[in-house]
């Protein structure tokens, strides 16, 4: 009998998506949907236990909110976290976001705004909000669920709603700043801009899945990472932790038709 417990697709991401937060201390932690927000807490409660999150109202709580909880069930709070202190944390680099865009470039830019021309889009989604000042002042990492030349475009993305490591959109003399971009967690890989130049290159693969297959679904040049290796399964102890902060298993309906992690090899 194995010893490695069976696992969903959605569930290694959280466990490879956990780790981007590892090292952060006491940052504002904010995961953007499902898995982001899980991995989020499964940091918090195993090896950061430092990093702040709330109850996505105007409290701090001493544990993650469980997605689906109800008023009564919220954790006990650990202090007051009104938009002035949310964004007086943002602007002062004390946070660390997970996000999840529509298209990645080569240089690192996402879009959340919508796809085609910005005059006249094929399609509308929610405007740059505040993400072109996040990207510059914080560490913002990403899962993407369906890895493809569709998210991970060829050239630039239609619009550019959060800085990379291009300074073509920047004006003449002026000096693009630090951009803190983290790992991206997506369903074939775990990728960074840790190459030369900023160059992406993938860090691990998810079991089943290869360094081709991935440079397939991508629409840029990649760089296999030092070391590069197989995405480490979560384990029993992280697979109930997870269960504990989703019991409704709303992780199911992340990834598409809710594969298993452990994906027979092409």
């Amino acid at each position: 009998m194995s010893d490695t417990p069976e696992f969903t697709l959605a569930e290694l991401m959280i466990v490879a998506a956990a780790e981007a937060f590892r090292g952060d201390g006491e940052l504002f932690t904010t995961g953007i949907g499902t898995l982001p927000r899980l991995a989020a807490g499964l940091a918090k409660l195993t090896f950061e236990p430092g990093l702040m999150m709330t109850d996505g109202e105007a409290f701090l709580t001493e544990d993650p909110v469980p997605l689906g909880a109800q008023a009564e069930d919220v954790p006990g709070f650990a202090g007051w976290m009104p938009f002035n202190r949310v964004f007086a944390t943002l602007w002062r680099g004390q946070r660390h976001a997970m996000v999840t865009p529509v298209q990645i470039d080569q240089w690192a830019q996402s879009n959340i705004s919508c796809l085609g021309d910005f005059k006249q889009p094929k399609v509308q989604m929610l405007g740059v909000r505040g993400f072109p000042g996040n990207s510059i002042c914080h560490r913002n990492s990403m899962l993407i669920p369906a890895h493809s030349k569709r998210v991970f475009v060829a050239g630039e993305v239609d619009v550019v709603s959060s800085v990379g490591y291009s300074d073509k959109r920047w004006p003449e003399g002026m000096r693009r700043p630090d951009i803190q971009v983290g790992p991206i967690i997506t369903d074939l890989c775990v990728m960074d801009f840790g190459g030369p130049d900023h160059a992406a290159r993938v860090v691990s693969l998810h079991p089943g899945v290869s360094f081709d297959m991935v440079q397939e679904a991508t629409g840029f040049a990649l760089l296999a990472g030092d070391g590069m290796g197989e995405t480490p399964a979560p384990t029993a102890a992280q697979l109930e932790i997870i269960r504990q902060l989703d019991p409704h298993d709303m992780r199911a309906k992340a990834v598409k038709g809710n594969p298993p992690g452990l994906r027979q090899a092409a």
